[in-house]
């Protein structure tokens, strides 16, 4: 997967809160951002199972516990470190990762080209 070689702005760094992620649109890839044990991760919102797009409601991408993100379709589970599928009909898949960074309080994150 090659990367644009351009950063998009998609938030402000205090945007992102415990529990919430914040969704954006760069390029026609519907994405989302979030803070991981003070890390951030983005990944392109789309269910490796189907295609759609992951989340229950605007930002809530995580399971009642907080523990993993859930697709919101058929229940799959994916570790927010990684995006791996531990659990639901894409077990052993991943979401699709995008490159993210932190400047001056904006979050930035590449597409893949």
């Amino acid at each position: 997967m090659n990367a644009s070689t351009t950063w998009h702005p998609v938030c402000e760094r205090d945007a992102l809160t415990d529990r919430q992620a914040v969704e954006f649109t760069v390029d026609d890839t519907p994405g989302f951002v979030m803070l991981h044990r003070d890390r951030l991760v983005a990944y392109a919102n789309r269910c490796p199972h189907l295609g759609i797009e992951l989340n229950w409601m605007p930002g809530r991408f995580l399971d009642a516990d907080g523990d993993f993100i859930q697709c919101a379709t058929h229940g799959a589970l994916f570790t927010p470190d990684r995006g791996h599928c531990i659990a639901g009909p894409c077990q052993g898949d991943a979401l699709s990762p995008l490159e993210v960074r932190e400047s001056r309080g904006q979050i930035l994150v590449r597409v893949p080209d």
